[in-house]
């Protein structure tokens, strides 16, 4: 039996093997299987990436979020908001009535608890609130109004709102040990209030997740009258097993990274479909620039030169991506309407490998690229440019690798990769998610800014950007800002994409939105 056979009659049997999730009678469907990542943790205060929204999404609430394509952001937990004059005080009205999954009423204290945790733990998702929110300054001013006063205006405050999940206090304070905030326990368990309930009894990290609907949910589902009872979330680590599963009927959906080269595949079989939506999703190669030779400008500008944007975009991804010019998707306000992309010149790159290796950059060492082993973008990605640098006597290691190994590597500059190829997603929909965050210093440790660059009159303006409540004020420090980056070229931008699902036609009612990436089940129906 071949490898790629093997591995989806395995994934198979692993899907038949699950326990089934108890439904109502009437529902008798077969669950839902969701093929794409899941995240290191189901903690949801303690990671920050594109698997992570799965959870928020389902198994959690938040105080507001986003919906939609173009993401519109909308009152959710909450019923309202007040911001003072001086853009420091918020308060937050709760919807009453709220539910967690075990029953527990949903009350500003756990709000308050909730964003207390997170700011205490000061894992990723914090990052956003840090700078402006210390925990004292969250507070109840009521059973159903939350208070925060900030310690200077943050523009973006509303938007990053989202990101943060409401959990409940009571069903943690059990299982905390020591200083943890119970993050051991819900990093394999639930404490939330969203339309699926996470069953700790299968759950395997970052292998299989069973979720069952939870009918209190304070949206309803008069919205869905026939609604997806289970879930189970199975990974499938490589691409063409992932695919074959979709055709074969053993998995639903699969990530929405499907290679350009399987869409065709996907759209001709009479069972499957790919869902094709205008995303807000950055591809992006990271230089490490604070280790040798990126720590040199005109090294950085050789390898700009030297990434075939073209053929890459309009050839191996067949024209179903849009080049990007710098760190903002192409679709968000702030961006320098002339800002004009580094174009492959193999002949200017060359030039610049020159002037570097004449300041003494060590081009001619062994340079390591990381790529995520199950994304094939980022392999395809890395071959082209090793092909390409060879041309300009540079040596590119190709290592495989995963996200989490990747991005655990960040948090310190000397371990961080020399270079390494992701994605930056929509997690809110503010320019602070992108440039702000990628390129401001205070974020280094970061898989964000984990090319770990510095330029103090960048990050004066992305301070003064994140801090005015002047929306064209904004604007234009960002406008500033990213010309700044783009000439300092401290990463290579390629494309903003179309996001690429591939799904079962059984699957009814599926919604995108650049946040969460169609995730939200509630959505969603089955037909049997």
């Amino acid at each position: 039996m071949g490898f790629r056979r093997l591995r989806t009659t395995l994934l198979a049997a692993a899907i038949a093997a699950a326990p089934m999730i108890a439904a109502p009678a009437q529902a008798q469907q077969r669950p839902m299987v969701w093929g794409d990542s899941l995240p290191a943790t189901l903690d949801p205060h303690a990671i920050f990436d594109v698997p992570s929204q799965f959870i928020l999404l389902n198994a959690y609430d938040g105080l507001y979020r986003y919906q939609a394509n173009p993401p519109q952001l909308v009152p959710w937990l909450a019923a309202s908001h007040t911001t003072s004059a001086d853009g420091l005080t918020w308060e937050f009205t709760l919807r009453p009535g709220i539910k967690f999954q075990d029953g527990s009423d949903l009350t500003a204290d756990d709000v308050v608890y909730s964003f207390r945790r997170l700011l205490a733990m000061r894992r990723a998702p914090a990052a956003a609130f840090t700078p402006v929110l210390k925990p004292e300054n969250v507070t109840a001013a009521g059973p159903l109004t939350v208070r925060f006063v900030l310690s200077s205006p943050y523009a973006p405050f509303l938007s990053a709102m989202p990101l943060v999940a409401i959990v409940n206090q009571r069903a943690i304070a059990p299982h905390v040990q020591g200083d943890d905030w119970g993050t051991a326990w819900l990093s394999a368990n639930g404490a939330g209030s969203g339309a699926y309930r996470i069953v700790p009894e299968t759950y395997q990290a970052r292998v299989a997740l069973d979720m069952e609907r939870f009918p209190g949910h304070f949206m309803g589902w008069s919205h869905n009258q026939r609604p997806i009872e289970s879930v189970r979330s199975r990974p499938v680590m490589e691409t063409s097993t992932r695919v074959l599963a979709l055709l074969r009927g053993e998995i639903d959906a699969t990530d929405s990274y499907l290679p350009t080269d399987q869409v065709e595949r996907v759209d001709r079989n009479p069972r499957t479909r790919v869902a094709r939506d205008e995303s807000m999703r950055v591809f992006i190669i990271r230089m490490n620039n604070r280790k040798p030779p990126f720590d040199n400008r005109d090294a950085r500008l050789c390898f700009a030169h030297a990434f075939n944007y073209q053929g890459f975009n309009e050839i191996v991804l067949r024209g179903l991506v849009v080049r990007n010019a710098g760190p903002n998707p192409n679709n968000l306000w702030g961006n320098p309407p002339d800002l004009q992309p580094y174009n492959f010149d193999l002949a200017v790159a060359r030039r610049h490998c020159d002037a570097a290796r004449a300041a003494g950059a060590p081009l001619d060492r062994e340079i390591e690229i990381h790529i995520q082993s199950e994304l094939e973008q980022t392999v395809q990605a890395a071959q082209m440019f090793q092909a390409d640098l060879r041309r300009l006597g540079v040596n590119l290691r190709i290592v495989p690798n995963t996200w989490p190994n990747i991005t655990a590597a960040t948090a310190q500059a000397q371990t961080t990769p020399d270079m390494w190829i992701h994605w930056v997603s929509t997690y809110f929909v503010d320019p602070e998610n992108w440039i702000g965050q990628m390129y401001d210093s205070q974020f280094h440790g970061t898989w964000k800014a984990s090319s770990w660059y510095t330029n103090a009159q960048v990050d004066a303006l992305l301070r003064q950007a994140r801090g005015s409540l002047d929306q064209a004020e904004r604007d234009r420090l960002y406008q500033q800002a990213t010309r700044q980056v783009v000439a300092d070229s401290p990463d290579i931008w390629v494309y903003n994409t179309l996001n690429l699902r591939g799904l079962s036609r059984r699957v009814q009612g599926y919604q995108f939105s650049p946040v969460g990436s169609g995730g939200e089940m509630r959505l969603m129906s089955l037909e049997n």
